[in-house]
């Protein structure tokens, strides 16, 4: 795969992205979030280990710049708030359900052709709105995302 991107750099985001890169998965890794700066600034900190590290994919990070996300044979959704102290699931996905379907409609207006992988909470519903709103194939949207990304860097 040449690029992959990973929608949201917080933790979880950032490790994917680095896990992604550090074990070239992909020749570019993106990074987008809504937070101005976040993403590339993490994205210049992973950048600054390749040379001790031993990888050459190129990281790239962005601020709510989907343009920067075409062509992506794989995106990684990431974004979303987690889970506050005495929210219910049901209360978060009403939060989440927003951010991951404008995620997403945005996702496949540059990357219409991209695997989805949802590591959104919950992910279960997460990827289903996924699926549904968009109506892509189940094929291309994945609720397992640790086991695919273990499988690929397997692979690759």
């Amino acid at each position: 795969m040449s690029k992959v991107t990973v929608v949201g750099a917080g933790n979880v985001g950032a490790t994917c992205a680095n896990v992604l890169a550090f074990n070239e998965v992909a020749d570019e890794v993106v990074m987008l979030d809504v937070k101005e700066g976040v993403s590339e600034g993490k994205a210049m900190d992973m950048m600054q280990t390749a040379q001790l590290l031993g990888f050459d994919t190129n990281i790239v990070g962005c601020t709510n710049d989907y343009e920067k996300t075409a062509n992506s044979d794989v995106v990684v959704i990431t974004s979303g708030i987690p889970r506050k102290p005495g929210m219910t699931r049901e209360e978060l996905i009403g939060v989440n359900a927003g951010i991951v379907k404008s995620v997403a409609q945005n996702i496949l207006k540059y990357s219409p052709n991209a695997i989805i992988v949802v590591i959104s909470n919950p992910m279960d519903t997460m990827t289903y709105l996924s699926l549904k709103s968009l109506g892509i194939p189940k094929n291309r949207s994945s609720v397992w995302a640790a086991l695919w990304i273990a499988l690929v860097s397997n692979i690759i």
